[in-house]
């Protein structure tokens, strides 16, 4: 069975960053469904800090580089897609914005996509419905239920009474990416997260 596609689009400018870390745990968790199905799955992860460069002069030329041609590539030949942005001023990354913008504007018609977004606050979580949501809903792409946005705080904690801790929102979104490419016919029984600290996290981030 040929191995299912799925890409990450993460537009993380640190090393390492929170939003290279949700970028992580969510392909970990799909690869995951798609092993539970029978799925095999290949992992391709595009860091837009070492393509900024080059995304900036497709812009003014309108010729991507061999790099930044690779990553368009990948994106528009993915079974499925991951797109993480930290929140800059209330909405996606400029950086993030202009991969999408350099992108044809057909590649991503039809493709399962699961938005995510990190931020300080979870004041910015509405990022989601009013920024990421309509970007890949203009692109006509399939974007799934559940977008997960990791707050600070939402790091090594389990959530409360109204609302899933963020290792069960990881899971029920990819979940349903899974079911969306073609795999994980059903949801799966989400185990109770184990709390990890934020630091250890990144430390262990660092050291893969």
């Amino acid at each position: 069975m040929k191995p299912l596609h799925l890409v990450a689009v993460v537009a993380g400018l640190s090393q390492p960053s929170s939003t290279r870390l949700l970028a992580a745990r969510l392909t970990t968790a799909a690869e995951h469904h798609l092993a539970d199905a029978g799925r095999p799955v290949e992992i391709e992860v595009i860091e837009l800090r070492e393509l900024a460069t080059a995304i900036a002069q497709n812009m003014v030329t309108g010729f991507p580089g061999p790099d930044l041609r690779t990553a368009l590539e990948s994106v528009t030949r993915a079974d499925g897609l991951i797109a993480v942005t930290p929140v800059f001023t209330a909405s996606y990354s400029g950086l993030f914005k202009s991969f999408f913008d350099v992108l044809d504007k057909d590649a991503l018609v039809d493709k399962p996509v699961l938005i995510a977004a990190t931020g300080g606050t979870a004041r910015h979580s509405l990022v989601l419905d009013h920024a990421l949501r309509p970007l890949f809903g203009y692109l006509r792409a399939i974007v799934v239920p559940t977008g997960v946005y990791a707050a600070s705080a939402d790091w090594g904690t389990a959530g409360d009474d109204r609302t899933d801790g963020l290792g069960g929102r990881i899971d029920r979104a990819a979940g349903q990416l899974a079911r969306a490419v073609g795999g994980a016919p059903t949801e799966r029984q989400v185990e109770v997260e184990e709390v990890v600290p934020f630091a250890q996290q990144l430390a262990a981030v660092r050291a893969g």
